[in-house]
């Protein structure tokens, strides 16, 4: 299984009219639960001023205005993630930015490169009912260091969320047998399963234990009823 963890920057929330635009892509790639070591990263000229979200992400208009625009960079980031899950936290605000410039410039979708896509926060919150489910709780959560996560970073966050989902479910991983080895076929038609059933070994109190024992119940019988002992017999 090949899963992308993404994260975007925006100039702000507004990518319904178009207004707003993507000024960060970062993607991380892991395939059968373990990190590859692939990303994908960009800078991106909005075309626009970054306005107040500079100080979410900390990236001036002076910084990215010599970077590449979406449309530059459409092709090299399709061919990262198209057949990939996608795992987002809030992934409806990622993949509406990531639409919206795919339709500006007349390709596919993301959602359509990309069908599968787990939004993180979703699972967080079905996990941990009334509980934050931010990125920072989680790291929190699960002990993730994130304090050089001074400012959003769209590869930082998600190089954090890869952590976080492998922390999150961790459980599955005793359900791969074969993390270790690699499959190998068989048939279960030739496989035979030999039970044996061992005895237990019974050890019984000797005389001394018994006796022991007995002087025990004893005392107890002085100051309570011993359930442990035989009823007296009754007085004719």
């Amino acid at each position: 299984m090949r899963q992308i963890f993404l994260d975007t920057e925006t100039t702000g929330l507004d990518w319904r009219g178009g207004q707003d635009r993507i000024v960060e892509i970062g993607c991380v790639e892991m395939i059968d639960r373990r990190l590859t070591g692939r990303t994908y990263h960009v800078y991106l000229n909005p075309q626009r001023e970054v306005g107040d979200s500079e100080r979410i992400h900390g990236l001036s208009d002076e910084f990215l205005a010599d970077k590449p625009l979406y449309k530059a960079v459409a092709k090299e980031f399709e061919d990262f993630v198209t057949g990939a899950e996608l795992i987002i936290h809030n992934a409806a605000f990622d993949t509406g930015f990531l639409n919206m410039e795919q339709d500006r410039i007349g390709r596919p979708k993301v959602t359509v490169l990309c069908p599968e896509v787990l939004d993180t926060v979703k699972l967080a919150k079905e996990m941990f009912p009334g509980k934050k489910a931010s990125l920072d709780a989680l790291c929190d959560r699960y002990g993730i260091n994130n304090s050089h996560r001074t400012l959003h970073g769209a590869l930082l966050d998600a190089e954090l969320l890869a952590e976080v989902y492998l922390a999150m479910t961790r459980g599955q991983e005793s359900l791969s047998i074969w993390d270790e080895a690699p499959a190998q076929e068989s048939n279960t038609s030739e496989l035979q399963v030999e039970v044996r059933s061992r005895g237990l070994r019974v050890l019984r109190a000797n005389d001394e234990e018994l006796a022991g024992h007995a002087t025990v119940l004893a005392e107890i019988a002085k100051k309570a009823n011993c359930l442990w002992l035989p009823p007296a017999p009754a007085a004719e």
